[in-house]
């Protein structure tokens, strides 16, 4: 298994911190004190994003187990970037709502930058899959 260095488990982290403290600044203060039920989406989203901000308060502990779920924010973002976002944007006919949501989805961008990728392709591509009988 490929060593991963103590630089990019602290690169890794890095990446955790700013999602815990983002969500944790714009989501739980809704999931704490809202007063009135959310509608279905809304209720949702929050509760979605409360979920993912705790796993990546694990992340912290645990950076390269949690892995899957860095990889899968990038990989949900991406494509509603690409097959939502991209072609209201280039028809010209993105709402401000659906720009405020791209804008918040483009942050995913740093992911990518803390993933050590060669442990990725090796624990996730290169290893043998776990077996089925």
């Amino acid at each position: 298994m490929n060593e991963v260095s103590l630089f990019r488990l602290y690169l890794l982290r890095g990446v955790y911190l700013f999602i815990v403290v983002g969500l944790f600044v714009k989501v739980w203060p809704e999931i704490i004190h809202h007063d009135t039920p959310w509608e279905l989406k809304e209720g949702v989203v929050n509760c979605m994003l409360a979920a993912f901000s705790l796993l990546c308060a694990l992340g912290l502990r645990y950076p390269l187990q949690m892995l899957p779920i860095l990889i899968w924010e990038m990989l949900w973002k991406a494509i509603w970037l690409s097959i939502v976002a991209l072609p209201l944007w280039s028809s010209g006919q993105m709402d401000d709502a659906t720009m405020n949501v791209a804008i918040s989805c483009l942050v995913v961008v740093i992911v990518p930058i803390g993933i050590p990728w060669r442990f990725v392709f090796a624990r996730y591509v290169k290893k043998r899959g776990d077996r089925w009988r």
